[in-house]
């Protein structure tokens, strides 16, 4: 029989056994547990989460692919092999024995290879030993939870760090625990942030000025540049460290591993003077001045009542279009209605140099006049054409051999990117890497699919072009009339990435891609047929550029 293998390390380690704080030890016991009884192990299904509650399910993104796999008609493996039933579990009891429950259903064999049992169920006995364990799986998670709270609580209480490092603070260890000393240059910028925000800056000049005067900036998060945002200074301004008073436990980590906020009354607050980087007055003068505008927003109908963003804007390039500069989103701005980049305008110049506003007018003007003009009947004949092309007999199963020798080299490689995974590689980029590779293997699956599909004997050429000359037709009038519903719904349909934005001078120069060929195929009826590169070559993709006058 093919075996699969599970392996699962918590989060939490202290009261943890040895093998159980490594996945590459169980799996290495799993293996030795399937040889000795005859078992083929399968290594496109070994399968490991590392360093994850078993509560937390949404994030046992392996956990999932197993039980993916088993959604198959028929299971790709016959036994599942496990070190015991915390590993693959530790929700509530009936909840993680209904999990194992419905895996058995599938006709997969589960064996446990600590204690070298099987797990059944359908007796008394087995219902309420299974449904026992699970539970007293879920009270070892509970009890862990409350020991860490306790230990972080009495931390707390003693001035200690019970968590990470804040802007502000260096982490410094003192006979065996953690303390924070204050950051001179961090606490310089801090206070700057009080003074302005009491002088009546709002939290966007903040950001601009800091930015620009290259002022010392709290940790980005991964993979962004490090920079002050509004709602960087924000946090400054309301986190009650700065004024000496420590505020934990507001947070909890729900079962599902999720965090939600504990009522005020469970909150622990110890004042802590020497932490202390703003005085009452700054503190107090700052919050003065950011509950009034509060209230004056409320007055006018800006915050509170429920108040609801609409599904879709109402100007035509938002959201569609990127900074040429930074690649940051452009918006709309300014009590005159103009296009421009949001990074310059929240951060300032020194995080993007693009700081061209341009009214709303001249810009659509400009990209719908070019797009009206590039969709002629030019456009229309190469995409027919193309498409024809595509679907004779010989290109399509010159296509579908293709495809089918990419389709095995993809499964080599996600067989072997499993097996680095199990075997506790780099986790992110092979998790990432994994992810394309399988979305890569789901699309020419449609692929070849959909070419098998094709009947190219009920293709008429002059129908097919009359319901493309339609669809076409209908985006020209969309862009022509200028209605910005009509007109966005017709970009959506069109372009394959952003409309990118540079700036030229006074004004901008812009490029993007429309997609043409799938949209305009699907509305002629062939809705199972994938382009290929050959028919994008004539016509279906078609890059436009130009320049708002």
């Amino acid at each position: 029989m093919i075996a699969a293998i599970y392996a699962r390390k918590s989060t939490e380690q202290k009261h943890a056994d040895a093998e159980a704080k490594s996945v590459a030890r169980q799996i290495e016991n799993a293996r030795a547990f399937a040889k000795s009884n005859g078992w083929r192990v399968d290594d496109a299904h070994v399968y490991s989460d590392d360093g994850i509650s078993g509560a937390a399910v949404n994030k046992l993104v392996n956990r999932q692919r197993l039980l993916d796999a088993l959604d198959a008609e028929r299971p790709p493996f016959q036994v599942l092999v496990l070190r015991d039933a915390s590993r693959f579990s530790r929700r509530d009891g009936d909840e993680a024995f209904g999990e194992l429950k419905r895996i058995a259903q599938r006709g997969v064999e589960i064996h446990f290879y600590q204690e070298g049992t099987r797990f059944t169920f359908g007796t008394l006995s087995a219902n309420v030993i299974g449904f026992m364990t699970a539970e007293m799986n879920a009270e070892y998670r509970r009890q862990i939870a409350r020991f860490t709270t306790e230990a972080m609580l009495r931390k707390a209480r003693a001035g200690h760090v019970p968590g990470g490092v804040v802007f502000g603070y260096d982490n410094v260890r003192v006979n065996g625990h953690t303390e924070r000393r204050i950051n001179d240059e961090q606490a310089a910028a801090i206070r700057r942030v009080f003074a302005l925000s009491a002088s009546g800056m709002g939290f966007t000049r903040i950001a601009r000025m800091l930015n620009a005067e290259r002022v010392v900036t709290p940790r980005p998060k991964l993979g962004r540049r490090p920079a002050w945002a509004p709602s960087t200074v924000k946090q400054v301004l309301y986190r009650s460290l700065y004024r000496g008073m420590v505020v934990w436990n507001r947070t909890e980590r729900r079962p599902d591993g999720t965090r939600g906020e504990r009522s005020e009354s469970a909150w622990v607050k110890v004042e802590q003077p020497e932490l202390r980087i703003v005085s009452d007055d700054v503190w107090r003068a700052a919050h003065a001045r950011l509950d009034g505008v509060r209230e004056q927003l409320r007055a006018m109908g800006a915050v509170g009542g429920g108040r609801r963003r609409d599904s879709d804007s109402r100007y035509l390039l938002s959201g569609l279009a990127r900074c040429g500069v930074c690649g940051g989103s452009i918006g709309v701005m300014g009590t005159y209605r103009h296009y421009g980049c949001v990074n310059h305008h929240k951060r300032g110049g020194t995080y993007c140099s693009n700081s061209v506003r341009l009214a709303l007018a001249r810009l659509d003007e400009a990209v719908l006049a070019q797009l009206h003009e590039q969709l002629g009947p030019k456009v229309m004949t190469a995409i027919v054409d193309g498409a024809l092309a595509a679907l004779a007999p010989k290109t399509l199963a010159t296509d579908v051999q293709r495809n089918r020798a990419t389709l095995q080299t993809l499964d080599r490689e996600i067989a072997r990117l499993a097996t680095a995974i199990a075997q506790g590689g780099q986790l992110t980029p092979l998790l990432d890497l994994l992810k394309t590779k399988q979305t890569q293997r789901e699309e020419l699956i449609a692929t070849i699919d959909a070419h098998a599909a094709v009947d190219t004997t009920r293709i008429n050429r002059s129908a097919l072009l009359r319901r493309v000359r339609t669809r076409l037709d209908d985006w020209r009038d969309a862009l022509s009339e200028r209605v910005v519903a009509r007109a966005r719904q017709a970009l959506r349909d069109m372009l394959t990435g952003p409309l990118v934005l540079t700036p030229d001078g006074r004004t901008y120069r812009f490029a993007g891609e429309v997609g043409l060929g799938q949209a305009l195929l699907g509305e002629a009826g062939l809705t199972t047929f994938r382009l290929s590169s050959g028919c994008q070559s004539k016509g279906c993709t078609l890059k436009f550029s130009g320049k708002a006058a």
